[in-house]
């Protein structure tokens, strides 16, 4: 998700709504889910587009990356191509990440699976065209012209098919986000919503993914056809719950929220505690909306949030580490929160 597309009333009243609707306030109590799994969950490491800022974003590269570095859930997103397959990319287009130009909507799947999908990518900057050859170590892996990393294929480095990831990563939940062409392109919205349910129910996966757009229609119609499967509100939903805690749409489990907009703290205590009181677990996303370092992750850590969606998997990896909330050395995590579930 992207700050820039949350609502502006947001940035005029959160603060306010956020003050006023305090735990047990205006919401009911338990609008989310009976037995919400989301919020049973230890803390969560969700490698936002894999890590886009370690690895290039929404590649098998990135996925099976974070993975082995720690991450408990791969965050990504869904357009479609011009033959009906979804693919994990953030972008409508292909020009900023890899080496073609154009629509992925106007596109085959077998003439985008040729791109090479790390030929723009910076380690720390994610994907910066225009820069000289020798800032981009991982250009020409895709193309066979460069070796890939140790354990690593050349296929890793395409723009993946989300067949291809569900299958790769069987156990893996998945946060996925379903993207338009444009935000007026409600029909496109629509479109990848449709097929994403499509697939996510032939494939048996409906009880490990949680399914997200800003488009809210997108989110209606994806919760019509795949009524079985998890979600996080659209902005519409997401500011109605801030504002007066209008419960979200049916089978909602968790709120994807930012760290602040245009500089007012969304992802606070009481918003959590709030969020917690009624049945929805907080996942939080960064995209530019706070720095992303240890001590920001460190305070909504503290602010009791589920999960945060990290750019940097190996930096968010050194701090669940050193705060014993990893489990996977051998030993049980620390309660996430003191004096809460763990």
């Amino acid at each position: 998700m992207r700050v820039t597309r949350l609502s502006r009333r947001v940035a005029a009243a959160a603060v306010a709504s956020l003050t006023v609707l305090a735990p047990g306030a205006a919401a009911p109590a338990g609008a989310g889910r009976p037995g919400n799994p989301w919020l049973d969950r230890p803390f969560v490491h969700i490698a936002h587009q894999g890590g886009e800022s370690e690895a290039p974003s929404n590649t098998m590269y990135a996925f099976r990356r974070a993975v082995r570095i720690g991450a408990d859930v791969l965050e990504l997103d869904v357009h479609s191509t011009a033959d009906g397959v979804l693919v994990a990319s953030h972008d409508a287009s292909v020009d900023r990440t890899t080496d073609g130009t154009g629509l992925i909507r106007d596109k085959t799947y077998r003439e985008l699976r040729r791109l090479d999908a790390a030929y723009n990518f910076v380690p720390g900057r994610n994907a910066v065209p225009g820069l000289p050859p020798e800032a981009y170590p991982l250009r020409g892996v895709r193309t066979h012209d460069r070796p890939p990393p140790r354990g690593y294929q050349a296929g890793d480095f395409a723009v993946p098919a989300l067949h291809d990831v569900l299958r790769a990563f069987r156990h893996v939940p998945l946060s996925i986000e379903i993207k338009g062409t444009a935000d007026a392109d409600t029909e496109s919205f629509l479109r990848n919503a449709r097929l994403l349910a499509d697939l996510l129910t032939k494939a048996h996966r409906t009880r490990d993914v949680i399914v997200t757009s800003f488009n809210d229609a997108a989110v209606a119609e994806f919760h019509r056809l795949a009524p079985k499967v998890a979600l996080a509100p659209g902005m519409r939903g997401l500011t109605d719950y801030f504002f007066t805690g209008a419960r979200p749409i049916e089978g909602t489990v968790a709120l994807q929220v930012p760290v602040t907009y245009q500089g007012v703290p969304v992802a606070t205590p009481e918003f959590v505690a709030r969020a917690h009181a009624d049945g929805y677990a907080v996942h939080v996303w960064f995209s530019g909306t706070a720095p992303e370092d240890g001590p920001t992750y460190n305070t909504l850590i503290d602010a009791c949030a589920d999960g945060l969606m990290s750019s940097w998997p190996t930096l968010m990896e050194r701090v669940l580490d050193e705060r014993g909330l990893s489990a996977r050395r051998g030993r049980p995590a620390s309660p996430r929160c003191p004096g809460t579930r763990s």
